[in-house]
């Protein structure tokens, strides 16, 4: 598993990736097919209805622009959740989603506040700090990397540019730094050799046992053992005893 330090790939790591941009495109094209638009189901803060768009307003888009920009972000980032923290995946997916969803309605703008950027930047969050975090060279790497690719993306947590939804974005980074910080003592770990072990023992160590006190390597540690430990004495008696 990812959380003890061995990052296995599996086709849940490809497959759900997949399923998530899949989703999003399906309900683009159903309002193009149809003449329909879905923006009134985006988060609307301060109204109760509003609060549908925390699970709706993720696969509502503006138009092509909008989706395609999310579309491989949204593919890459939640592929490098499902491959380096498999065990705590969908706990990041669901509740990322949800508390995010929630914080932007709190704090948002009135306004529909729609498209899948807010999740986005929860994985862009979560997985630059759980890499600080975790001390683990793989993991602090893929920390540099998000940086490299999507660092800039820390501007649009501000208010600059009119007609995006700062608060949204800013929602998700707060949440995915809070997962960082929930999900910190499940950290991946490099694998230790058994030497490396608090509780290592060498005298218990059988490829130990093969070298001698001069540091001599014994390639038949059991013949050895049996010259030294089997001992055979002779007798002799006399006809007369």
């Amino acid at each position: 598993m990812s959380e003890q330090g061995h990052f296995k790939f599996s086709t849940g790591v490809i497959a759900y990736p997949i399923v998530f941009v899949l989703l999003i495109w399906i309900v683009f094209w159903f309002e193009i097919r149809f003449g329909l638009s879905f923006n009134s189901f985006g988060i609307n803060p301060g109204k109760l209805l509003g609060l549908r768009g925390i699970v709706f307003s993720p696969f509502i888009h503006s138009g092509i622009d909008h989706l395609y920009n999310n579309t491989i972000p949204l593919f890459v980032l939640s592929t490098a959740l499902f491959y380096f923290y498999r065990k705590i995946a969908w706990k990041v997916v669901i509740f990322g989603i949800l508390l995010s969803g929630l914080l932007t309605w709190v704090i948002g703008r009135p306004a529909n506040h729609i498209g899948v950027s807010g999740f986005i930047y929860v994985l862009v969050s979560f997985t630059f700090f759980k890499g600080i975090f975790a001390k683990h060279y793989r993991l602090i790497a893929l920390s540099l990397i998000v940086v490299f690719l999507y660092g800039s993306m820390v501007w649009g947590t501000l208010p600059i540019q009119e007609g995006i939804s700062w608060e949204g974005h800013l929602s998700g980074m707060l949440t995915g730094l809070l997962f960082a910080i929930i999900f910190r003592k499940e950290i991946a770990k490099p694998k230790k050799f058994i030497w490396e072990e608090e509780h290592y023992n060498e005298e218990d160590d059988e490829f130990m046992k093969h070298f001698d006190e001069d540091g001599n390597f014994i390639e038949d540690l059991d013949t050895e053992n049996a010259d030294e430990e089997q001992r055979i004495k002779y007798h002799f008696k006399s006809k007369n005893d």
